[in-house]
C-alpha cells in the first residue's frame, strides 16, 4: 500500500477506509469491491467479530489494515476517501475527526441523532474548504423506480407539486451489536434512524425546507418482550407523520414496522395539479398518471437496476457509490450534502417532539436550523 492521502489531482485508484464493520459497513465494503480503480485498504471497527467479516467479505488474500479506533485509521495515511458506518451515536465523534484529516469522506444516515450535533459537523465541514467532497450517504435516492420518478418530476410530468406520500411497511429492526439499535439515545429514534430517508426525499421532491410537522406513533408490537441488562428497549414500530411546506405543499410517511407481509415495502406517491406517480421499490415499477390530458390513462413502467452489486437496497447503494467516486474524480459539488442529512434529521426530531407533546412542531422554533433558509440539493439536481 502507499501512504497519504490525496485530496486534490487525479486518483488512479481510490483508496478508502471502512469506519464501523458492522452489517452496512460491510455492505458498503462489497460496492466498493464491485466499483472500477477502487480499494478497500483499511478498516475499523473496536469489536474484532465486525473486523473478522469485513476481512471476510475483502477476501482472504486483501491486503487491508485492520484498526480498533477512528483516529489510528484516520492517521494512518492509507486511504483517499472514508466511509462512516459507525453507530448512530458516534457518528458526530468520528465525522469531526474525518473533517480534521486531509480525506473525503461518506457518512452513513442518519447525520447525527441530534440537531445540535447535525449542525456543528454541518459548521465543521464548510470550515474544511473545497478541495474534498463530504457526502451524506442517503441511498434512498438511489433507488431505480426513485430515480426515475425523480427525472419524470424534473420533466413536468405531473405539473406543480401538492402532495407527496410515502408507505414503508417492513420487518422489524434487525438487531446489531451489543443492541445499540434498541435504544433511542443511540439511533435518535425510529424517526431519526429510520425515516430521515424518506424525509430526505419528501424535502428533495418538493424542492424546499419543511416548515412544519405534526406526527402520531408508539411502540406498540416489536420488541416489548425484549430486556437488555434489565432495560426494555423504547423504539417505536409505526407512526403517521405530516409535514407542511410552503406553497401549500403537505407530505405524508405512513409507518408499520411488523408489516412483513407486504408486497412492495416501500411505496412512493407524488401528485401534482396534472397527474400522479406511483414508485413501487420492491417491484420496481414506476406508475405515470395524467389528468391534464383528459383521457385520465396509466402507463406502468419497469425500472430495471443498472448496479453491479444489488445487495441490501436494491442496488442503490452501488448507485450512491458511482456517484461519490465521480465526484471524488472529477472534483465536484457533492449531490448529497450534510445540510441535507440536517434537514431530514430536523423532521425526524421533530416528529418525535410532536409524538411527545401532541401538538404540532414548528422547525422555525429549533435554533439549530436558524440561517439555513434552503436544503443544499435542489431538485433538479437529481
Amino acid at each position: 500500500m502507499s501512504s497519504g492521502p490525496q485530496i486534490e489531482g487525479e486518483l488512479a485508484t481510490i483508496r478508502y477506509g471502512v469506519i464501523g464493520t458492522g452489517m452496512m459497513g460491510v455492505e458498503h465494503i462489497e460496492n466498493i469491491m464491485a466499483l472500477d480503480d477502487a480499494e478497500v485498504t483499511a478498516i475499523a471497527d473496536p469489536h474484532h467479530s465486525s473486523l473478522d467479516r469485513a476481512a471476510l467479505a475483502l477476501g482472504v488474500d486483501a491486503d487491508v489494515a485492520r484498526f480498533t479506533d477512528a483516529e489510528s485509521l484516520l492517521d494512518s495515511g492509507l486511504c483517499d476517501a472514508v466511509v462512516i458506518a459507525s453507530p448512530n451515536h458516534t457518528h458526530h465523534d468520528v465525522l469531526q475527526a474525518a473533517l480534521a484529516r486531509p480525506v473525503h469522506v461518506l457518512i452513513e444516515k442518519p447525520l447525527c441523532t441530534t440537531l445540535a450535533d447535525c449542525r456543528a459537523v454541518v459548521d465543521a465541514a464548510a470550515d474544511g474548504g473545497a478541495d474534498r467532497v463530504v457526502w451524506m450517504g442517503l441511498e434512498y435516492r438511489y433507488m431505480p423506480p426513485t430515480l426515475r420518478l425523480m427525472k419524470e418530476l424534473e420533466a413536468g410530468t405531473v405539473g406543480n407539486v401538492r402532495m407527496v406520500a410515502i408507505r414503508e411497511h417492513r420487518f422489524p429492526f434487525l438487531d446489531k451489536v451489543d443492541h445499540w439499535n434498541r435504544f433511542n439515545r443511540n439511533t435518535g429514534g425510529t424517526l431519526v434512524e429510520k425515516c430521515c430517508h424518506f424525509f430526505d426525499l419528501m424535502n428533495q421532491v418538493v424542492g424546499s425546507p419543511p416548515r412544519r410537522v405534526f406526527a402520531s406513533g408508539s411502540q406498540s408490537v416489536n420488541h416489548l418482550d425484549e430486556r437488555y441488562d434489565g432495560e426494555r428497549p423504547d423504539v417505536l414500530d409505526n407512526a403517521y407523520v405530516i409535514v407542511d411546506y410552503d406553497g401549500d405543499v403537505r407530505a405524508m410517511l405512513d409507518l408499520c414496522m411488523f408489516a412483513e407481509a407486504s408486497k412492495n415495502e416501500q411505496e412512493i406517491s407524488v401528485v401534482g395539479d396534472e397527474g400522479k406517480l406511483e414508485a413501487l421499490v420492491t417491484e420496481s415499477v414506476l406508475r405515470i398518471g395524467r389528468r391534464a390530458d383528459g383521457v385520465h390513462r396509466i402507463s406502468e413502467v419497469d425500472v430495471p437496476t443498472t448496479a453491479r452489486h444489488v445487495g441490501l437496497h436494491h442496488g442503490s447503494s452501488y448507485l450512491e457509490h458511482v456517484d461519490f467516486a465521480d465526484a471524488i474524480r472529477h472534483r465536484r459539488p457533492p449531490s448529497v450534502t450534510l445540510l441535507d442529512g440536517l434537514w431530514a434529521a430536523a423532521v425526524g426530531v421533530a416528529a418525535h417532539r410532536s409524538i411527545e407533546t401532541g401538538e404540532p412542531v414548528h422547525l422555525a422554533d429549533y435554533d439549530e436550523l436558524s440561517g439555513l433558509d434552503a436544503s443544499s440539493a435542489e431538485r433538479a439536481d437529481a
